[in-house]
C-alpha cells in the first residue's frame, strides 16, 4: 500500500527545466494549477441531500463523475477511511478523478453501444451502474478495470497539466537515452504514469484491501489490468532538429495514447476473459473448467456467468432490450435478431435533415446544404406481460 508520505514525496522538482512554449521541438509546459472554486451553499444543500437519498454501494468513488469535481469528501458514503483521507488531502486529485470519471464512463459505454448491455448508468445510485455490478460477472470485470484506467489516465495527464500540487511532469526524464533509431534529448513534459498508477492504487485498494473474499480479489486483479493498460500504451514522440529537417538532434518525451487505444484493448480483454474460481488456500484463481487456459495478470477474470440482457430484471440490474435502437443489416451484436432476442422490432419511418453537397470555398471554409433523407429506424419490442413479471 503507498503511504501518504510516499505520495508526497512525488513533489515537483527542479530535475530539468522544460524548454520555454513555443521552442522547438518542446511539449508544451505544464501550466500552473488553481485549487478548485468553494462551493456555493446551494450547491453543498443540493450534494448533501442527494447523496442522503441515494442508496449504498461499493466503488462509491464512481460517483464523483456523477457529482463533478466539487466533492465533499466526509459525505461520499461507501468511502473508507483511508479513501476520506486522501480526498482531504488531494482534493485536486479528486477533482482530475471526477473529471476522468465521466470520460471513462463514456468510453465504456461507446465501447458497448451496440450490444445488448450496453454500460446504461443509473440515476441517483452512486454505484453508478446499479445492481449489475452486483454479480461478479465479466460486465463487472470490464468496469472494474475501465474504471482504474481512467483514474490513471486522469491523474496522468493533471500532473502534466500542472493541475495537482505535489506533481508534475515526469522527473526520471531527463538526459540522455536512445532507442532504435539512435540517440534523443529528454526535453519538453514527459507524462508522470509512475504517479497516476501509484495513487490511483493507493486510492482504489484501500477498499478492497479490507475485505479478503473471492470479490475482493477479483476487483483488485482486474483494477490492475487496467491500471497497467493504460501503462502499455505510452509512446515516444520527438522533434527532430537540424538542417534541412536532417534529424541530426532530436528532444523526445513520452507521452500517454489516446484513451479510446486503452479501451479498445480492454474490450478485447473482455472477450477473452477467464472464468475462475479461488483456489482451495483462498489467495488465488484457478480455472473454472480444466478445458480453459490458465489466467495471467493481464487477462480480466469473473466468477459468474452474465445474465442475458434481454428482459427487464430487477434483481440482476438488467435493463432489457425493449425500446432499443437495432440494425436490420448488420452482422454484429446490433442486428435486430440479436438485439431483440427473437421478439421481434418495430419500423418507424422518419425524414431528418442532413447536411449534404459540401464545398470548400476559398478561403478556409465549407459550405453545405440541407437535405432531406426518409429513413426507417428500427427499435425492439417489448416482451409479452407474462414474459416480463417472471423477471421482476
Amino acid at each position: 500500500m503507498l503511504s501518504l508520505n510516499s505520495l508526497e514525496g512525488c513533489r515537483r522538482v527542479p530535475a530539468q527545466p522544460c524548454p520555454a512554449s513555443g521552442s522547438p521541438g518542446s511539449r508544451p509546459p505544464s501550466r500552473t494549477g488553481a485549487p478548485p472554486d468553494a462551493s456555493s451553499r446551494f450547491y453543498v444543500a443540493f450534494i448533501l441531500i442527494l447523496l442522503t437519498l441515494t442508496p449504498r454501494a461499493d466503488s462509491s468513488w464512481w460517483y464523483f463523475g456523477a457529482l463533478g469535481a466539487r466533492v465533499i469528501c466526509d459525505n461520499i458514503p461507501g468511502l473508507v477511511n483511508k479513501q476520506r483521507q486522501l480526498c482531504q488531502k488531494h482534493p485536486d486529485i479528486m477533482q482530475a478523478i471526477g473529471e476522468g470519471a465521466r470520460e471513462w464512463i463514456h468510453e465504456c459505454q461507446r465501447q458497448f453501444q451496440h450490444h445488448r448491455w450496453n454500460c446504461s448508468t443509473i440515476d441517483r445510485d452512486h454505484s453508478v451502474f446499479g445492481r449489475v455490478m452486483l454479480r461478479s460477472s465479466r460486465e463487472a470485470a470490464f468496469v472494474y478495470a475501465i474504471s482504474s484506467a481512467g483514474v490513471v489516465y486522469a491523474i496522468t495527464r493533471a500532473c502534466s497539466q500542472g493541475d495537482i500540487k505535489f506533481c508534475n511532469c515526469d522527473p526520471k526524464k531527463t538526459g540522455t537515452d536512445r532507442d532504435e533509431k539512435g540517440e534523443f534529448n529528454w526535453g519538453g513534459c514527459s507524462d508522470n504514469i509512475h504517479y497516476g498508477i501509484k495513487f490511483a492504487r493507493a486510492f482504489v485498494y484501500a477498499k478492497e484491501k479490507k475485505v479478503k473474499d473471492a470479490r475482493a480479489l477479483m476487483n483488485l486483479h482486474n483494477n490492475r489490468c487496467g491500471r497497467m493498460a493504460v501503462k502499455r500504451f505510452m509512446k515516444l514522440e520527438c522533434k527532430c532538429h537540424g538542417v534541412s529537417g536532417s534529424c541530426s538532434l532530436r528532444t523526445c518525451w513520452s507521452s500517454m495514447s489516446d484513451f479510446q487505444k486503452t479501451g479498445d484493448y480492454l474490450r478485447k480483454k473482455y472477450n477473452t476473459a477467464i472464468q475462475v474460481t479461488m483456489n482451495q488456500d483462498g489467495t488465488g484463481f484457478m480455472e473454472a473448467n480444466k478445458n480453459f487456459r490458465k489466467a495471467t495478470k493481464n487477462d480480466l477474470v469473473y466468477f459468474e456467468n452474465s445474465p442475458d440482457y434481454c428482459l427487464m430484471d430487477k434483481s440482476a440490474g438488467s435493463l432489457g432490450t425493449a425500446g432499443r435502437v437495432c440494425n436490420k443489416t448488420s452482422r454484429g451484436n446490433d442486428r435486430c435478431e440479436v438485439m431483440c432476442c427473437g421478439r421481434g422490432y418495430d419500423t418507424t419511418r422518419v425524414t431528418r435533415t442532413i447536411k449534404c453537397e459540401c464545398k470548400f470555398v476559398w478561403c478556409c471554409a465549407v459550405r453545405c446544404k440541407d437535405c432531406e433523407e426518409t429513413v426507417d429506424i428500427h427499435t425492439c419490442k417489448a416482451p409479452k406481460r407474462a414474459e416480463w413479471l417472471d423477471q421482476t
